[in-house]
């Protein structure tokens, strides 16, 4: 095995890992907002990129041009499913934790129920773009742009985020995750902050997609994958923690990408599962969780 080889396997797990830590992002702060796990994180994913496949079929513009109105579309679908949904199943009295999980998993069904009736399960993709088929060579490790220009845009989103948790929204997320009962006393709205966070979320969830579509093939299945690593990755990283779904983001797209190159491509996600048992094996928490 060449080191250059090694370098390119190693480089391209550190821009997959980021893509990854931030699909897990969205997840996370929901979690750690209001203990809930969406099981519909896959399905929001796909909707995001049917959105970029849609709106760049009809305006002709770049994915990188179309992240605003996709985080957009995507943050507004994540206030109206918790206004719609969520609310409802968190005022209920009894097994109120079943119903979360039912009414997640029903809105996941729902969305790729409709994937399928209005795009088929034929795969799409992005064929033309800015960064599409170049590549930057850096002393023989080729890095191709386009997952090069989505790591980076990733970076920036994380970074928008921890400058979220400084502003005085932040401060109110972090104040109804840790009393969502007591922050009514000094007139914060729950419910607001939950569904701002809801739509936050999602947004983060529809930057990850819009620059996934621009090198990844559109389906009404294709959320299914992303999430199980997103799960993985804030068990990993600590449920709740946003450094911790970066941290395991990047851990894990090293250790898929180290595991194809040492076993069979087809074994990837093993060394992956080896990890995240190992890990939990001595930490439940995961490695940032307090929870």
């Amino acid at each position: 095995m060449s080191l250059s080889l090694f370098l390119q396997v190693a480089v391209g797990g550190l821009l997959m890992g980021l893509i990854y830590a931030l699909v897990a992002a969205g997840l996370s702060l929901i979690f750690g907002l209001m203990d809930v796990v969406n099981f519909a994180h896959g399905e929001l994913l796909m909707l995001a990129m049917y959105a970029t496949f849609v709106l760049w079929q009809f305006s002709g513009l770049d994915p990188l041009l179309l992240i605003p109105a996709v985080s957009l579309l995507l943050f507004g679908a994540g206030v109206a499913i918790y206004r719609l949904l969520i609310q409802r199943a968190l005022s209920v009295r009894f097994n109120r934790g079943m119903v979360q999980i039912f009414v997640t998993f029903g809105l996941a069904i729902l969305i790729r129920g409709a994937a399928q009736f209005v795009f088929s399960g034929e795969f799409q993709s992005i064929n033309k773009s800015w960064l599409s088929g170049r590549k930057l060579d850096l002393a023989g490790v080729f890095l191709p742009l386009p997952q090069l220009a989505a790591a980076i845009v990733c970076l920036i989103a994380f970074g928008a985020l921890l400058l979220i948790s400084r502003t005085e929204f932040g401060r109110a997320l972090e104040a109804t995750r840790e009393d969502r009962d007591a922050v009514a006393l000094i007139g914060i709205d729950r419910d607001r902050i939950f569904a701002l966070g809801w739509g936050l979320g999602t947004a983060t969830v529809g930057v990850a997609g819009a620059m996934l579509a621009g090198f990844y093939y559109v389906s009404p299945n294709v959320g299914a994958n992303f999430a199980l690593i997103a799960y993985v990755t804030v068990a990993l990283g600590g449920f709740g923690s946003l450094m911790g779904a970066l941290v395991a983001g990047l851990l894990i797209g090293e250790t898929e990408a180290m595991t194809a190159l040492f076993v069979d491509p087809a074994l990837k996600q093993v060394g992956m599962f080896a990890i995240y048992l190992l890990v939990l094996m001595f930490r439940p928490r995961g490695l940032f969780g307090t929870m």
